[in-house]
Parts: C-alpha cells; sequence; structure tokens
C-alpha cells in the first residue's frame, strides 16, 4: 500500500453551478471501474456566491485488496497534494492557485474562462473587476497543465449546464485512466437531462482534447450605433457636431429618449453643442467625447422611477428565463429586494414639499420608521407587478419632482466648470468632465459617490486660477475611484 497513493481532485464551484452533481459524477466514474471513492465538501462564504470546495480520492480496489488493509484517505485538500483542480469559474482558478492547490509538478488545471463577478467588484465604486489576464497567466505557471475555455459558452450552447462541460473537459484532458463510454454512461445512469449533459459533455471533451490557452478578453468598445438617416435629432447631430462624435451623441440620444423624451434629449444637444463650441479637433476631440458620454450618463441618473421601469421591462422577464434555461411551459416568479429609504422617496415629490420633509427633524424622525426595513417585492404577482409598473408610469411628471431639480442644478454646476476650464485648459476641463464617473447606481451607491464628487469640486473651486493641473484632477478621481471608504481621496487630498 505504500507505493500506491490515490488520486486527488478538488473542484472550485460556485453556488447552482452543479459542483456537487459533478463530484457525485466523479465519484460514480471511478466506484464503477475499479477504483474505491470518497467525497467531501467544504462550503464557501457569501462573498463568492457560496463558493464551495468538493474533494475526492480515487484509489484501485484491487491495490487495496492486495495490501489487505483498508486505505486511509484524506477529507480535505492539502496544499501541494492535488492531481486536479477543476474550478467552475476563472476567479475560483485563481483562488485554487492563491491556496497552493495547483503545482506545476504535478496538477492538471481545468477552468472555465468564464466570470461570475464578485460582490467587491460588482460594488466598486470604479472598475473593480479583476485582471483575468494576471489570473490566466499565473494558472499557466501553476499548473503541469492548463486546460482553458469558456464551458460556461459551451453548456448554454448545448442547452445544458455548466457541470456537463467540466465532466467533459475532465475527460477530454485524458488525466483520469477512463475510456470515454464510461464517463457517458455515468451521465445516462443519472437519469436526469441526460440528452443535453451528453452534447455539453461531448463539446466539451473536443476542446480539451485539443486545448488551446485564451488570452483574457479585452475591453475593447463595443460596437457604435451609426447615425441614421431621417429622425429630427439625429439630423440635428448630423449638422451641428463634428462626425468624431456622432455615433456618441447619437447613442445619448437614444437612452435618453428611452429614459425620459425626445425633449429631454434635445436639452442634452443644446448643452452638448455649448461645449463642442470650445473643443479642439486638433485634440482630437477629447472634451467633446467626454461630455457625450458622460452628460448622458449623468442625465440618465437612478430614481424609483427607472428602477421601477427597469424591474418590469419584457426584455428582463426574458433575460432571467433564459439565464435560469426556463422551458416554454415553467413558470418563473421573480422576486425583487428594494429598500428604499425616506430620501428616495421624497425624491418623487414637488421640490418644495420634498425639502421641507427632509429639513423637519421631527417629521423626517417620524417618516423614517416605515422605511428602516427592506422588502420583498413579487413582480411574477399583479399586486407586484402593479406596484412597479405605477412607479415606472411617472415618468412623464418626473421633471417635477425634487430628485430633477437637485439632479440638474448640479449638472449646470459641473457643466459650468467644464466651459470656464475650457477656456485655458481643455485637458483639465477633459479631466473634470470625467469625475462623472464616481456618480453611479442609487440610495447609499449614489450618496457615497457624490461625497466624493463633490469634495473633488470643491478643490478644483478653490485652486487659484492657472495652478490646477489636469493631472491634479485624474489623480484625486483615481484616488476616489479606488477606495468608496474615502481614505485614499482624504490621502491624495493632503498632497
Amino acid at each position: 500500500m505504500s507505493t500506491v497513493r490515490p488520486i486527488t481532485i478538488a473542484v472550485t464551484a460556485l453556488g447552482g453551478q452543479g459542483g456537487g452533481v459533478l463530484a457525485d459524477w466523479i465519484r460514480a466514474l471511478g466506484e464503477g471501474n475499479g477504483y474505491l471513492a470518497q467525497s467531501t465538501s467544504v462550503p464557501g462564504v457569501a462573498q463568492r456566491t457560496g463558493a464551495t470546495v468538493y474533494y475526492l480520492e480515487l484509489i484501485p480496489a484491487a491495490a487495496v485488496a492486495a495490501a489487505g488493509r483498508d486505505p486511509v484517505l484524506s477529507l480535505f485538500a492539502v496544499p501541494g497534494d492535488v492531481d486536479v483542480v477543476i474550478a467552475a469559474e476563472l476567479m475560483e482558478a485563481g483562488r485554487a492557485v492563491q491556496r497552493g492547490f495547483v503545482t506545476p509538478d504535478r496538477t492538471v488545471l481545468i477552468a472555465s474562462s468564464h466570470r461570475a463577478y464578485a460582490v467587491s467588484e460588482k460594488t466598486a465604486q470604479g472598475n473593480g473587476i479583476a485582471d483575468s489576464a494576471a489570473v490566466i497567466e499565473a494558472a499557466q505557471q501553476a499548473s503541469r497543465q492548463l486546460v482553458l475555455f469558456d464551458m460556461q459558452a459551451v453548456a448554454e450552447a448545448t442547452g445544458s449546464v455548466i457541470s456537463a462541460s467540466l465532466f467533459g473537459a475532465l475527460g477530454g484532458s485524458g488525466v483520469l485512466p477512463f475510456r470515454r463510454d464510461a464517463y457517458e454512461s455515468v451521465i445516462r445512469e443519472g437519469g436526469v437531462g441526460v440528452a443535453a449533459s451528453l452534447r455539453a459533455f461531448a463539446a466539451a471533451w473536443e476542446r480539451a482534447a485539443a486545448p488551446a490557452i485564451p488570452d483574457a478578453k479585452s475591453d475593447e468598445a463595443a460596437p457604435q450605433t451609426p447615425l441614421p438617416q431621417g429622425p429630427v435629432l439625429a439630423e440635428r447631430i448630423r449638422r451641428q457636431l463634428p462626425p468624431a462624435l456622432h455615433a456618441t451623441a447619437w447613442e445619448g440620444v437614444r437612452q435618453l429618449v428611452d429614459y425620459q423624451d425626445a425633449r429631454y434629449a434635445a436639452q442634452y444637444l443644446e448643452a452638448l453643442e455649448g461645449i463642442v463650441a470650445m473643443d479642439s479637433a486638433e485634440e482630437g476631440h477629447a472634451l467633446g467625447l467626454a461630455v457625450a458620454r458622460h452628460l448622458a450618463l449623468w442625465m440618465c441618473y437612478q430614481d424609483v422611477i427607472r428602477v421601477a421601469s427597469q424591474k418590469t421591462r419584457s426584455a428582463r422577464y426574458a433575460d432571467i428565463r433564459r439565464e435560469v434555461h426556463a422551458g416554454k411551459d415553467e413558470l418563473v416568479e421573480p422576486v425583487e429586494f428594494m429598500h428604499p429609504r425616506l430620501e428616495e422617496i421624497c425624491d418623487l415629490m414637488p421640490p418644495a414639499m420634498g425639502r421641507w420633509i427632509l429639513g423637519s427633524k421631527g417629521v423626517r424622525e417620524w417618516l423614517e420608521r416605515f422605511f428602516r426595513k427592506g422588502r420583498m417585492v413579487r413582480t411574477y404577482s399583479l399586486r407586484g407587478f402593479l406596484m412597479l409598473g405605477t412607479l415606472a408610469a411617472l415618468r412623464p411628471v418626473r421633471r417635477m419632482t425634487l430628485r430633477h431639480a437637485i439632479e440638474h442644478e448640479r449638472i449646470g454646476a459641473w457643466l459650468a466648470r467644464i466651459g470656464q476650464a475650457a477656456r485655458h485648459d481643455r485637458a483639465l476641463a477633459t479631466e473634470i468632465t470625467r469625475c462623472q464617473r464616481l456618480l453611479k447606481g442609487y440610495a447609499d451607491t449614489q450618496a457615497r459617490g457624490w461625497r466624493s464628487f463633490s469634495r473633488i469640486m470643491d478643490h478644483v473651486d478653490r485652486a487659484p486660477s492657472g495652478t490646477l493641473r489636469a493631472a491634479d484632477v485624474a489623480r484625486l478621481r483615481e484616488a476616489a475611484l479606488a477606495d468608496e471608504s474615502g481614505k485614499a481621496l482624504d490621502a491624495a487630498l493632503a498632497a
């Protein structure tokens, strides 16, 4: 027995990815082909949507019989002693490398290259998405063999789930001493979704048998919508703006018409035209492009009306059904968690009333009692859908709300700063424009971004004329994006 060691396999998967099913398949594969098999699971943390490590050891039954005594198999993966690591998502592969499960002398790493973003990535002020290229490079260096491709896409293309793709990649890698028909028999014996699972298994097997390591997906700009012929606002863009701005401005117009109406989009073009008059073709219209993008984003601020509209659109329900692979005859019951604060409710009121409530300590404290807890809204029910649908229907009166008045006061001050800076330093004006990146989301997220934005704008306003550089504003903005607590911005302002 001392000369026989088990095959050690670790599977890392997020909640809902079928990691348990995959572990059961691998255990059944071993037991059906002359191996003793043991599997355990160690649940992870909510930051990774319930990431779990499934650990298996397989040892030949014949060797056990020859030794005349039962083997002692480990209950958990040991760093430096894992033969196969299967990761159902790219960052899970990175975590396996970081924990020492993947080693260049023995480990075959099988991983899907797609991403399921962590909470920390989603809530970052700026671009919090982890560097996929760095993870791939580390995986290549740390493993004996790397099998990497988008196994989620394979599963979706074949109408299956990623566990079947991962099982196929395991088989196609050739790391286990089992024939292909043995793998397929395990899937058939499972009896659930057999045809689709076999399709995903076969497609992944072929990919893994001749692996090619992809580069990380680049953040290339999406193809821009060409400027159409005919619409009045499109003709205005064609007449008043340089060609370099046409695609960006038209996308802004499309978003603003969807958000409010054509008159609102015309207001956007009027503001943009004023800035473009101070722009420079020699500088590639950098200022105009920045304003065209960030002004549209700001004018589409997230209020209760916008959120309700987005959550009740038919396209969203179609996306949900597609994501959960719902059949034509299957019911899907979406439930939204919503936690509006008193501020969001007052945002819907006429400016005078909303400001009075927020400014009156007694009234505010009394009303806040009703908005301390979040609530579950069942949008599949008539009551839940009508509640959000009624809020979405308030779009025509948005201009009369407190939130609209506040946002457009802020937008006006921001545009004034941009215009003032552009008269003597267009690069500085461009960096002031890009500070809009701090403003996103709603409720607490929006409030945190506004605090950082306000502090940077106060610094811009206080700086003596001619002393503030574009690089200074860019450095402050990046510090604010790097740390939502504001400590990095504190340090940058102090410097």
